[in-house]
């Protein structure tokens, strides 16, 4: 298997949780990496910034290029990933980690935050991954990964937060669409979605709290197995929804205690969507 040195990666969402530690695995490769999310000034309760990422990225051994971006303005997605594209030479890899999370049903949801979970879910990886296109064309090692899970239509995923359950379903729907689309241009398309709930500030302050991370995995599985699945050639691998577990198995992976993100005999709680 190959490594990513040299490879420019864009990963929206990478200032932190699950994007920042794809960061800095790629890093840890030799990946060009472009950490592009809206902190750009310190939040007063959540941790890191694209400029403390990208100061971490260059510790760990890669080339760093720290940008804002708001996944909801197309018109800048298109500028800044044309900037990285200039600054680096182009681009390998697009990694849709941005996400929006409220887990509310129809009745209680505004409309203004429906439409947040959409531009930022479903929208982005349309509009981020028509973006790249024409960079991602020229390369030998294209890939589109996207954070969202395999496609389960039992209805208790539906019945307490339909509208998230839809946008994190669409982002996987154009996923599909874009690999066998993409076939023809050498781009592997594919998804990624962890088996059991990560630990990340999303947890925290959306989802169930400390209780809830304390039978949860830390970031860094998703971000091994998300390098894993770039390591992999359009022929391996591509228009599949992938779990974290899965690919770090196929590769070898038995021990997967390390990933543990406290050392505690609670059990591990499964993610969203799956059975």
């Amino acid at each position: 298997m190959s490594t990513l040195k040299d490879q420019t990666v864009f990963i929206t969402g990478a200032s932190r949780g699950i994007g920042r530690a794809i960061a800095l695995a790629c890093a840890r490769q030799g990946a060009n990496v472009i950490i592009a999310a809206k902190s750009d000034t310190p939040h007063p309760k959540l941790p890191g910034t694209i400029h403390t990422v990208a100061e971490e990225v260059r510790a760990a051994g890669g080339q760093a290029l720290p940008l804002v971006l708001d996944v909801r303005d197309e018109n800048q997605i298109k500028q800044r990933i044309d900037e990285a594209a200039d600054h680096f030479g182009g681009i390998d890899a697009l990694i849709n980690n941005a996400g929006a999370i409220r887990l509310t049903g129809v009745e209680n949801l505004k409309v203004s935050r429906f439409d947040l979970l959409h531009q930022v879910n479903a929208r982005a990886v349309l509009a981020c991954s028509q973006a790249a296109l024409p960079w991602l064309k020229k390369s030998k090692r294209a890939h589109i990964l996207s954070m969202s899970p395999p496609l389960n239509l039992d209805p208790k995923w539906f019945a307490q937060f339909g509208p998230y359950t839809s946008t994190k379903y669409a982002m996987t729907m154009i996923s599909i669409g874009m690999a066998q689309e993409f076939k023809r241009y050498g781009i592997a398309v594919n998804t990624l979605w962890p088996k059991t709930l990560i630990s990340t500030a999303a947890i925290e302050h959306e989802a169930g709290g400390a209780q809830m991370m304390a039978q949860g995995r830390t970031p860094e599985i998703m971000a091994d197995a998300a390098v894993s699945i770039l390591n992999h050639s359009i022929e391996e691998m591509t228009g599949q929804n992938l779990i974290d577990e899965d690919v770090l198995r196929q590769d070898g992976v038995t021990d997967f205690e390390g990933y543990r993100y406290e050392a505690n005999d609670k059990p591990l709680l499964p993610d969203l969507y799956l059975d």
